[in-house]
């Protein structure tokens, strides 16, 4: 329980400090939906693709492939965002850790944000790359026969 003036001081500058990465939370939240959304729709054309008869598969089977590899990039993509919502939510845990312990560790708050960064890079990165292969398989799509 929070009994004297400056131990309410120490918990409201922490509840200010936790509130930026608490909209990076939500930002890193809407990615994570949009790439879920593009696995999905991924998996299904990969649906309607297998359950083509056999001839028209084989004239499908590059898009085939390149779905393959998006469901295996936004995989990617998804992992390494949700290690960064992980470590975004370290980094507020260990604000308030700090208030109710009274530690002096920025080390930890600092690193766990700089983890964030870093998987969100990443994730972002991979999120690239199966747009990349996306538009690969829009051209694909409608190349003449």
């Amino acid at each position: 329980m929070v009994n004297s003036l400056p131990e309410i001081q120490s918990v409201s500058v922490a509840i200010r400090d936790a509130v930026a990465p608490v909209f990076l939370l939500t930002g890193v939240g809407s990615i994570l939906a949009v790439l879920v959304n593009r696995l999905g729709r991924a998996i299904d054309r990969a649906r309607v693709v297998y359950a083509m008869s056999e001839e028209l598969r084989v004239n499908v089977s590059g898009e085939f492939a390149i779905i393959v590899q998006r469901t295996g990039w936004i995989r990617r993509a998804i992992g390494l965002i949700t290690l960064a919502a992980l470590c975004v939510c370290m980094t507020i845990v260990s604000l308030f850790i700090e208030v109710k312990m009274g530690l002096n560790a920025p080390d930890l708050v600092s690193n766990s944000f700089i983890a964030a960064m870093f998987f969100l890079i990443l994730g972002l990165l991979c999120f690239l790359r199966e747009i990349a292969l996306a538009s690969r398989e829009i051209i694909f799509l409608n190349r003449p026969e």
